[in-house]
């Protein structure tokens, strides 16, 4: 990266490469490309910033243990997904909204203020880890994978089936 930002050829390059991952784990990016393309700037201007891709839409603290619930993907983008059709910034979508059966609305900020975040940061016995909060464990009846979070995911990042295909491991 230049001195002065991102490259047009960096930020293609990074919007590839997360286009990529996106559809390798099941997600769509944004079918605006225009759009996506400065959000993806503005992830690159944060690695830049603070040396890791903190979300565009939110301000970050500069620090990664503070930070890492918005480090794309956010902690947020599934639940968001689930109940909205996109993530906050509207870098990612579902299905219904790549479809164009579903239209990108506004969605309200699930990130706790920051007194809040940092609380919760100097209770948690696995503060010296990066660890967050305890979640239940969701588990692929096709593949096994498992992941701990609220929800399980739209679509299993190993398998790809559907998200009524997990049930409550833990």
């Amino acid at each position: 990266m230049t001195g002065e930002g991102p490259s047009i050829q960096e930020i293609e390059r990074e919007y590839q490469r997360l286009n990529r991952e996106a559809e390798d784990g099941g997600y769509h990016l944004n079918p605006d490309t225009g759009f996506t393309k400065n959000l993806v700037r503005g992830l690159s201007f944060n690695i830049l910033r603070y040396g890791y891709p903190a979300c565009p839409c939110r301000l970050a603290d500069g620090k990664r243990f503070e930070d890492l619930d918005i480090i794309c993907p956010c902690d947020y983008r599934d639940p968001d997904l689930n109940d909205f059709g996109a993530c906050y910034c509207a870098l990612y979508v579902s299905d219904t909204v790549l479809s164009g059966e579903q239209e990108v609305v506004s969605i309200p900020e699930r990130r706790p203020v920051r007194d809040e975040r940092l609380q919760f940061l100097e209770q948690s016995p696995l503060r010296e880890t990066g660890a967050a909060l305890s979640y239940p464990v969701w588990r692929c009846r096709v593949c096994g994978y498992l992941c701990a979070r609220e929800t399980p995911p739209l679509v299993c990042p190993i398998c790809k089936v559907q998200q009524d295909r997990f049930e409550r491991f833990l």
